[in-house]
């Protein structure tokens, strides 16, 4: 089996984390990683709206799978768009991770602690703007790169800290590296944050049932209202969008939020429902919140 991932380090860990659960489930099958060099790999230094926006991470590697050169493809969750390329699916959505954002800090303070104008890094509108309104003597500064990358920038001259994924950090180890846990109340994280995603052809039937053993169901559940919320608010959306589902019992609860790209505006609003009604859930909580006034300034930002 060829395995499409992307090249970066963390990528390579995800994908041999996927491959070794398949091994657990599939002895008998040799598994080999192809790795595909995306468009926003190419361009580390542009701003994803600018080059594509989410599918940047994603589109080469579907090409490679349409064109049968990969088996399936692992994917962040959180960079794949509610619209797959045709022909295409998720197979399987994993256990998540931690879905919370994290503090490095160069000094050890937490957020609240930092010294006033403190600048820190982000390479994200929605951790952007629900920093600047917890505290609105924040100087955020525009980062790229990979993790690694902008770990580094966290201790350079320029930077106070920045705000990274714990997922990504506990994938790789880092743990003791995270200076602060940013509480969801705080920090809303994106779509899909923390969790991976298998994506195969939809008519190859071998490997979708060989891959559908590592279905990790609340995770697909919360995960696709969510995506149902970002597709209701009109999918690949260029204004800040947060949301976090979360499955207790019988009861899926969906928190989302839409801000203005100034941050002048952040809509917050939450929906509840059964877990096996997760679309309907994620879309009614996006129209919720598009009638609460976010349709004014999404629509604004798509022009």
């Amino acid at each position: 089996m060829i395995v499409g991932s992307r090249g970066s380090k963390l990528a390579v860990l995800q994908a041999e984390l996927v491959i070794e659960r398949l091994k657990r489930c599939h002895p008998g099958r040799e598994y080999v990683i192809k790795t595909v060099k995306t468009t926003g790999d190419r361009q580390l230094q542009a701003d994803l709206a600018e080059i594509g926006g989410q599918g940047v991470f994603v589109k080469e590697l579907e090409l490679a799978l349409s064109n049968r050169e990969v088996d399936l493809a692992v994917h962040s969750l959180k960079d794949v768009p509610t619209q797959l390329g045709e022909g295409l699916t998720l197979a399987a959505i994993l256990e998540r991770e931690d879905v919370r954002d994290v503090l490095v800090s160069k000094s050890g303070q937490g957020l609240a602690r930092l010294p006033r104008g403190a600048c820190l890094g982000t390479g994200s509108q929605r951790r952007a703007v629900q920093l600047k309104a917890f505290r609105p003597d924040l100087v955020i500064r525009s980062i790229r790169g990979n993790i690694d990358t902008r770990l580094k920038k966290a201790f350079s001259d320029e930077l106070d800290g920045v705000i990274l994924a714990g997922a990504a950090l506990a994938r790789l180890g880092w743990q003791d590296r995270v200076t602060e846990y940013l509480p969801t109340e705080l920090s809303l994280p994106m779509v899909g944050q923390g969790a991976l995603a298998v994506e195969v052809r939809a008519d190859d039937d071998d490997t979708r049932a060989m891959v559908s053993v590592l279905i990790h169901e609340a995770t697909e559940r919360s995960t696709t209202a969510e995506r149902a919320f970002l597709r209701a608010l009109g999918g690949g959306c260029a204004a800040p969008i947060a949301a976090l589902g979360t499955v207790t019992g019988e009861v899926l609860r969906l928190e989302g939020m839409a801000a203005s790209t100034d941050g002048c505006h952040i809509i917050r609003a939450w929906h509840t429902g059964a877990p096996a009604d997760a679309e309907v859930v994620g879309k009614a909580l996006g129209e919720k919140i598009l009638d609460m006034g976010a349709r004014q300034f999404i629509e604004k930002v798509e022009r």
